[in-house]
């Protein structure tokens, strides 16, 4: 249950990012709420799963997926560059985030 809540946590931690990015576009009270509510649920969700796995490995995992997220939603939504340089690095660390979990 903690592996299932903190690759959640990670989801919103990248759903935070992008609404950091979408209060840069459109200033309105509808994105700052959805950024403290992404925000604030992934930290929620990453303070359970410390309860049961080791903060570092947590983290490195929690921000792996928040990377990895915003940068997709970055190249899906906002059109950012897919260079595939940048594609090969984010493979890398999805790859990282994959090898911490098996050993963890």
């Amino acid at each position: 249950m903690a592996w299932f809540t903190l690759f959640f946590a990670g989801l919103f931690e990248a759903f935070g990012v992008a609404m950091i990015n979408q209060l840069q576009i459109s200033r309105n009270w509808k994105t700052v709420g959805l950024l403290i509510m992404g925000f604030g649920a992934s930290l929620v969700l990453l303070g359970y799963s410390l309860r049961f796995l080791p903060m570092g490995t947590a983290y490195a995992i929690w921000t792996g997926i928040g990377v990895v997220g915003g940068t997709l939603i970055g190249m899906i939504r906002y059109h950012e560059s897919k260079d595939w340089r940048r594609v090969v690095f984010i493979t890398m660390i999805l790859g990282s985030v994959i090898g911490l979990k098996l050993i963890s």
